[in-house]
Order: structure tokens, then C-alpha cells, then sequence
């Protein structure tokens, strides 16, 4: 390497801790004058006079700042609050406000240490599952879970969060259990919606008369999503003209539920119905034309009835509109 180049780069670096520094200070000073005006001026001046409870007046302008959405200058102050006074409500907050602002490993070591601090109160581990699951980590996060379940059975909440992540983990079985669980103790229509959802999608006639009773208690008529999985299931067990009665009832009370006529159409194309088949998913695309599925199954009637050129077209138009339509592409590659 020439001298030159060393002196080159020698002073390359030097700019960009320069700038780095100068970064720095600028915000550190922005940061200053923020918390110097109103409305954090009050508990600012308190605070450089040590006057009064600092714990206090740290949390109170850390709720203020995260108020007006400064959670980057409000997870300060509520680690020095934290820091002067450990107590749950304080660790809750800044746990939160650490999640906010994207910083989940502290959160989580925060959190863990909550744990430890405050082994009664439930909303550190319920925190924990909820980071652990939004960080990718489903085991951990089934596994707060369990130690949640292991202190209260009863705790309905945990049992369908733990359903949520079973599933994700390709654990049928176990997601059935627990939202089983969960609907038992709470029969709210969303965990029964969703262990409906599971035994449809696995043929289990159960989805059914989870479905029927949460429709008896909809007076207005105006549910979609019982239906919906009925229409699932009887599609799933090839009763094709049964499952068309479920989507046509969901069309009826929402004429714009795409998911809706995109069923309708394949129980139609799988019943070799194709001119139906493809009426009905037009209409997919005509309530919402960014619809990729849609194009797509227009392209199989046009392919079940020889007009392989049409077909391409409509293929081309799926994969426009989502370029990881793998689907639509091997279509394409087969008819080329």
C-alpha cells in the first residue's frame, strides 16, 4: 500500500469519526433543547435542581415524552426512574417503550429481570411471549407460555396464545388442544373462530357446530367468518354444492368479500363447472383488481378449456401483481 494511499484513507477515517462525533453532539444537543421547552421545561428545571423525587419526575416526563412519541428520549428517562426505583409499574413502561423503539434483546433482559424482581404479576411473562413471538423465537415464546399455564390452567389468554404459536409451529394436534382450551374456558367468537378455522382446514366435522353457534348468537346477521369456514370445510371434504351455499351466503351479506367468490370458483372448477368457475372469479377482479389470485384462476378455466393464449395472459397478470406467485409461473412453463 503506498503512502499516499495510507494518508487517504488515514484521513477518510478521520472525517468519518468526525462526522460520527459531530452526529453525536448534534443530537445530544437537540435532545437538550427538547427537554428544555414546554411542556418538559418544568420537570427538567426540578430535575437539574434535584428538587423533589427524582424516581418521580424522571417517569412522569418519560410518559410525557412517549405521549408526543419521543420513546427514544423517553426509554432514558424511564431507565434512570428504573435505575433510582425498581418497581413493576416502572419496568412495565420501560420494557414497552424499549419495544417500541426496536431495542427487543434489552426489553427481553428487562423483562426476564421483572420476572425475577415481581414473580406475581403476569404482564412481565405475557411481555416476554409477545417480544419472543414478534422476534421470530416461537419456541421461547411457547415456553412462557407454559410456565404461564403452570401457575393458572385457567388463564384463557395464554392457552390461545399458545395455540397461535403451535400452530405456527406445525403443531396441529397441539394448536387444537390449546385453542380447545382456550374456547372452553372463554367462549369468545375469536378463539372459537379460530379453533373452527383449524378443524375445517383438517376436515373435522368439530369446525361445524363451533360455526352454528356462534351464528345463533348473531342476531344482526352480519357475521362472515362462520360461514366462511363452513364453506372451508364442505370444500375440504368435496361437498362442493353445500360448501357454494356457505360462500353465497358470505356474498350476500358482503358483495366485496373477494375470499368469498374465490372459493365459490374453485368448488365450481372442481365440480368441472368452468364457465360458472370463471364468472365468479372475474368478480374477484372486478372488486379488487390488484387481486393476484384472481387472474390466476381465470387462467386455469381459460387452460380447462384450451385457450392456452388467454390463459397466459391472466397468468402474466398474477405474476405482476406478486412476483413470488410461484404457481402462475410454472403455469407459464408449461404452456411455453
Amino acid at each position: 500500500m503506498t503512502k499516499t494511499l495510507v494518508l487517504t484513507l488515514t484521513v477518510a477515517l478521520a472525517g468519518c469519526c468526525i462526522t460520527a462525533c459531530n452526529n453525536h453532539e448534534d443530537k445530544k444537543n437537540d435532545a437538550t433543547a427538547t427537554l428544555h421547552r414546554l411542556p418538559y421545561k418544568p420537570l427538567t428545571d426540578s430535575l437539574d435542581q434535584a428538587k423533589g423525587d427524582a424516581a418521580g419526575l424522571y417517569y412522569r416526563r418519560a410518559e410525557l415524552l412517549a405521549h408526543n412519541n419521543l420513546h427514544e428520549l423517553a426509554a432514558i428517562d424511564f431507565r434512570h426512574s428504573w435505575e433510582l426505583r425498581p418497581d413493576e409499574t416502572t419496568g412495565f413502561r420501560y420494557a414497552a417503550t424499549l419495544g417500541i423503539i426496536g431495542q427487543a434483546d434489552r426489553a427481553m433482559q428487562l423483562l426476564k429481570d421483572c420476572e425475577r424482581r415481581f414473580p406475581d404479576n403476569p404482564a412481565f411473562p405475557s411481555m416476554l411471549g409477545e417480544l419472543y413471538q414478534q422476534s421470530g423465537k416461537i419456541r421461547e415464546a411457547i415456553a412462557v407460555y407454559d410456565s404461564i399455564l403452570a401457575k393458572d390452567s385457567g388463564d384463557f389468554e395464554a392457552w390461545y396464545e399458545k395455540g397461535l404459536l403451535l400452530e405456527k409451529a406445525k403443531d396441529t394436534a397441539g394448536a387444537i388442544t390449546a385453542l380447545g382450551n382456550a374456547w372452553r374456558l372463554q367462549p369468545t367468537n375469536t378463539y372459537g373462530l379460530e379453533l373452527a378455522h383449524m378443524y375445517a382446514e383438517n376436515r373435522n366435522p368439530a369446525a361445524l357446530p363451533i360455526c352454528d353457534e356462534i351464528l345463533k348468537k348473531d342476531s344482526a346477521h352480519e357475521l362472515l367468518d362462520p360461514l366462511f369456514i363452513k364453506g372451508i370445510f364442505y370444500s375440504n371434504t368435496t361437498q362442493y354444492k353445500k360448501a357454494i351455499v356457505q360462500f353465497d351466503s358470505c356474498i350476500r351479506r358482503d358483495w366485496k368479500f373477494t375470499d368469498a367468490y374465490l372459493e365459490k370458483g374453485i368448488a365450481l372448477y372442481e365440480q368441472k363447472q368452468y364457465d360458472s368457475a370463471m364468472s365468479t372469479f372475474l368478480m374477484t377482479v372486478r372488486v379488487s383488481n390488484t387481486y393476484p389470485d384472481g387472474y390466476y384462476w381465470v387462467g386455469r378455466c381459460y387452460e380447462a378449456t384450451g385457450r392456452n393464449d388467454q390463459a397466459i395472459l391472466y397468468y402474466h397478470q398474477a405474476l405482476a401483481l406478486d412476483k413470488d406467485f410461484t404457481e402462475a409461473a410454472d403455469r407459464i412453463k408449461k404452456l411455453q
